[in-house]
């Protein structure tokens, strides 16, 4: 063998270092392109605006308040739907890898391949930590995975849910039937209007659980993370009835956190927190809050009322994807820094 055959053998073998998975997601054919790419990154991992010598673009391109100095991308295949209705922007359209993306106010809400993660936990986590749930709450939850995921459990009796944008539950229906599928199970009592006077309205005592299926706390939404919100649904729910409220991201959202966990302990006798992945949100991940009032004690931490054990609760309209019990207790370890940094959780 000749040395240029040597030097071509060696080059073979240092390309073949580089791991496959990364040897495809090398996107660019056009040498041009490619010299473009900086040289230890791997197309995809790191993004700028089209514009990115416009500093006025990058600045908004990075500037979402809730997850400042980073954004993530997904593909769109084709615009499916847009409009505005009388509270938001709303939109729908194909991605090339997580199916069909749900977006209001320019926020990814769900999307078909990971929104299981999120309806299935919000849902679940409460429910199965009390028996026999007979009269269920949701606020917000639009699009009805959370109606989808509560219609598992043949104890419920009732379902309201109280939604203040149409729009988004006539563009569920068009275009997420396997969410919106929730709306009819005939338990289900639709009230399109303010969650805040719903609930103030709302006979005392009435719910056995309430899952809060909000929007982030910026804008109009802020009402729905106040002590009062709060205060209001505990008045709503029975002795030893159960909340479970949407809580942002422990890697980006810590001040938060502890804003909500130090309310809701003026205002129930238990709270605990618990998270989830769901890859198309900020970090990855997103939080729950879940609080009890004054009565039987719950053990959210152990569920008491297993998926496993409902009947035929694991095939209804579909299969679970995401939650069981395991995932149910594995959903309250919570990191170190998280307990460092949000002093309520050192209790």
């Amino acid at each position: 063998m000749d040395g240029k055959e040597n030097n071509a053998a060696n080059g073979s073998a240092n390309k073949a270092v580089l791991p496959n998975c990364c040897l495809k997601a090398r996107a660019y054919d056009d040498p041009e392109l490619e010299a473009n790419c900086h040289e230890t990154v791997v197309s995809g991992w790191f993004s700028e605006p089209r514009s990115s010598s416009d500093e006025k673009e990058r600045l908004m391109y990075f500037n979402n308040p809730m997850w400042p100095g980073e954004a993530h991308s997904l593909k769109v295949e084709k615009i499916l739907f847009k409009g505005k209705s009388e509270y938001q922007e709303v939109l729908v359209f194909e991605s090339a890898s997580y199916g069909r993306v749900l977006v209001l106010d320019g926020i990814v809400q769900l999307t078909e391949k990971d929104e299981c993660a999120y309806q299935e936990m919000i849902a679940h986590l409460p429910l199965c930590s009390i028996k026999s749930p007979k009269k269920v709450l949701v606020v917000g939850g639009g699009d009805g995975g959370v109606l989808r995921e509560i219609s598992r459990h043949s104890s419920v009796e009732t379902i309201d849910i109280c939604e203040i944008d149409k729009m988004v539950i006539d563009v569920s229906k068009k275009y997420f039937p396997d969410l919106a599928i929730g709306f009819e199970d005939p338990r289900v009592n639709l009230h399109v209007g303010d969650a805040v006077e719903f609930l103030k309205n709302a006979p005392e005592g009435k719910y056995d659980a309430i899952i809060v299926d909000s929007s982030d706390p910026v804008g109009p939404a802020q009402e729905l993370v106040e002590k009062p919100f709060f205060a209001t649904i505990a008045r709503a729910l029975r002795p030893g009835g159960v909340i479970c409220n949407m809580a942002e991201s422990m890697w980006l959202h810590t001040h938060l956190i502890q804003d909500m966990i130090s309310i809701c302990r003026e205002t129930f006798s238990s709270v605990h927190y618990a998270w989830a992945s769901v890859p198309t949100y900020p970090s990855g991940v997103i939080g729950f809050i879940l609080c009890s009032t004054e009565g039987s004690s719950v053990d959210f931490k152990h569920p008491i009322n297993p998926i496993e054990k409902l009947e035929g609760a694991l095939q209804h309209q579909r299969e679970l994807r995401f939650y069981n019990s395991e995932m149910h207790e594995a959903a309250f370890a919570l990191p170190c820094f998280l307990r460092r940094e949000v002093s309520c959780l050192r209790d």
